[in-house]
């Protein structure tokens, strides 16, 4: 495995690849990888000649007061499970590198972009699809990985590939949940014993909603209030929004359809945590 911290060598290695007429899979994270992401890259490996694999955390999908200095990064234990996975590229540059002091681009995915976490989080995804579209051009992959948990940004990303004619195919693969049910997160190192066991009502909410779909409700303002009921009663959650919208338009339902798709983005103390669910 390789670990390279140039744009330039990380392009010409990618190219090298292609000209050999090698396929390219894509994962971008950034780092503190857990078993989501593995599942990813192991998919990755399994569809293509080589796995390239970026560890970056991009600062410009944080917002003022967000944790950008405090996010995780165990680099180390990052490479060791990439390279035990069988990665062939880590491409982990630094900030600037990917960001030069004169660079003036920004990518904006207006309106998938703007509701749920972009309407909380002004101008994270205009972050997101920025640094997607500079490591699209430097990779050059046939098919690049994302994961469901983040179903707003797998939207974004989607519309920005068709968008801006990216050859690159995108897999959004399940959501892989702790065998309590609690979506991996990065960000759940955060979470004390208690809070870890209050972050279970992200998950059970999802059952409940899909159980009241199931016995006949298809009310999104009925099975909303519900969920809201639901997580106000855990003491430490706090509510950024419980939605339900149409999967891929992310524009919002009257009534439960077959793409249905619930999002809740709850606080659990401080940590702001983010879960999602197929209603049909």
């Amino acid at each position: 495995m390789k670990v390279i911290d140039s744009v330039k060598i990380t392009q010409n290695a990618c190219f090298d690849f292609r000209k050999k007429g090698l396929t390219v899979g894509f994962v971008p994270t950034m780092g503190a990888l857990h078993e989501g992401h593995l599942s990813l890259i192991r998919q990755s490996i399994r569809d293509n000649d080589k796995t390239v694999v970026s560890i970056f955390v991009n600062p410009k999908q944080f917002g003022k007061n967000e944790d950008l200095s405090y996010y995780p990064r165990p680099i180390n234990k990052d490479l060791y499970l990439c390279r035990k996975a069988g990665v062939d590229i880590v491409f982990s540059p630094c900030l600037k590198d990917m960001y030069a002091k004169d660079f003036r681009t920004k990518v904006s995915v207006e309106e998938l972009g703007d509701s749920l976490c972009g309407e909380v989080r002004p101008g994270h995804f205009i972050g997101v699809a920025t640094v997607v579209v500079k490591l699209f051009n430097i990779v050059g992959p046939d098919i690049a990985y994302f994961g469901q948990k983040d179903a707003q940004q797998a939207a974004v990303i989607k519309q920005l590939i068709k968008d801006l004619d990216f050859s690159v195919k995108l897999k959004v693969m399940p959501i892989v949940r702790e065998n309590d049910g609690l979506a991996l997160s990065s960000r759940n190192v955060y979470l004390n014993k208690q809070q870890r066991k209050d972050a279970l009502i992200l998950s059970q909410s999802l059952e409940l909603a899909k159980g009241l779909v199931k016995n006949g409700t298809s009310s999104t303002k009925n099975i909303v209030g519900l969920i809201k009921k639901n997580i106000n009663s855990v003491s430490s959650a706090k509510i950024d929004y419980v939605e339900i919208v149409q999967k891929d338009s992310l524009i919002p339902l009257k009534r439960v359809n077959n793409n249905a798709m619930l999002l809740l983005a709850v606080w659990i103390g401080k940590t702001r945590l983010i879960d999602n669910a197929i209603l049909n």
